[in-house]
């Protein structure tokens, strides 16, 4: 398993955006903290989509920042991206692997805790918890997760566990309360008018939460 700093994870999608104005909104939400970007795109050619990709990975690729493709392992492959972030029915972590090798990055989504454990035995990096909240970015997902349930399966799980879903800077210091590694996040940075401030304030929060969580352990 490789190791990958899964704190503030940005999921971008170029929808209206020049392929300039969404790389600038990735380079300041890494000077905020991002720590990785995926790139998710539904509704774009293959070309397309590997054209904004590899613009994106040649930024990514000097900052030690991983470029992860949602879905597309033949556009991950193609453009040589850091890996694939796939869900329950996509192309399986397995297949994904012998495509891209040993040293990509797969991620997979897990909707309920019966996913979560049946994936403790694939060839997976990560997995992707959600949603956590309700969320209006991907209308296609299950209900949110039990907090509780998510906790346990952060501790049962051999793979380092990622939240995603309607986390935003009002709600992300109780996400950070739990055991999971990371956050994954939307619009809470997208959308914002300053991605660099959005991304401080959610590491902000991270680093505040974790501390009190320490303090009442003692």
């Amino acid at each position: 398993m490789k190791k990958i700093d899964l704190s503030l994870y940005f999921v971008v999608h170029q929808g209206h955006l020049t392929t300039d104005a969404l790389v600038n909104i990735v380079l300041q939400a890494i000077q905020g903290g991002v720590t990785v970007v995926q790139l998710r795109e539904k509704d774009c050619s293959f070309e397309d989509f590997c054209a904004t990709g590899r613009e994106l990975l040649n930024h990514l690729r000097p900052l030690r920042v991983p470029l992860i493709i949602n879905d597309r392992v033949d556009v991950a492959k193609a453009i040589g991206a850091d890996g694939v972030h796939l869900g329950q029915n996509d192309l399986n972590p397995t297949a994904a692997r012998s495509i891209l090798g040993p040293e990509a990055i797969i991620g997979l989504t897990v909707e309920t805790f019966a996913q979560g454990m049946q994936a403790a035995n694939l060839d997976v990096d990560y997995l992707g918890a959600g949603p956590i909240y309700p969320t209006l970015t991907k209308l296609d997902c299950g209900p949110a997760w039990d907090f509780t349930e998510l906790d346990l399966l952060c501790k049962l799980s051999p793979h380092p566990i990622v939240g995603i879903g309607g986390i935003n800077a009002s709600n992300v210091s109780k996400v950070f309360q739990t055991k999971l590694s990371g956050i994954a996040v939307v619009s809470a940075i997208l959308n914002n008018a300053d991605p660099k401030a959005a991304a401080a304030e959610l590491m902000h929060r991270k680093i505040n939460s974790r501390l009190v969580c320490s303090k009442l352990r003692i």
